[in-house]
């Protein structure tokens, strides 16, 4: 079973067990669980799910594996030659990194044994 959820103007196809960073939740602490009700569209393997834009009652639940999480530094260097004019900045963004727990949608077929 997967399905695709919204976060902070972001997609993400998730698995149950999938670990993956979202933009810093405010709030939250190791081992708290966080529910993703944007839920796109579902596939239990024997059917799929398609939300109009969302799946109504649909619900995905993480736990919060590491609250503050800092990604890779970004560097923008502008310069006008000739002119001096030069400006160096940076930006480093904040993310929780989260390990989905359960995906739960309302009257979808889950097929048996199918090795997704």
């Amino acid at each position: 079973m997967f399905a695709v959820i919204e976060n902070g103007n972001r997609q993400f196809c998730v698995r149950e067990g999938d670990t993956f960073n979202v933009d810093l939740c405010a709030d939250v602490a190791k081992g708290d669980t966080v529910a993703f009700d944007r839920v796109l569209l579902a596939n239990g393997g024997g059917a799929s799910t398609v939300g109009k834009p969302v799946i109504n009652g649909a619900l995905v639940e993480a736990q919060v594996i590491n609250p503050v999480h800092k990604g890779e530094k970004i560097e923008v260097q502008k310069m006008r030659r000739r002119k001096n004019y030069r400006r160096h900045t940076g930006h480093r963004q904040k993310y929780t990194t989260v390990r989905i727990t359960s995906i739960k949608v309302p009257g979808l077929e889950t097929a048996k044994g199918s090795d997704e």
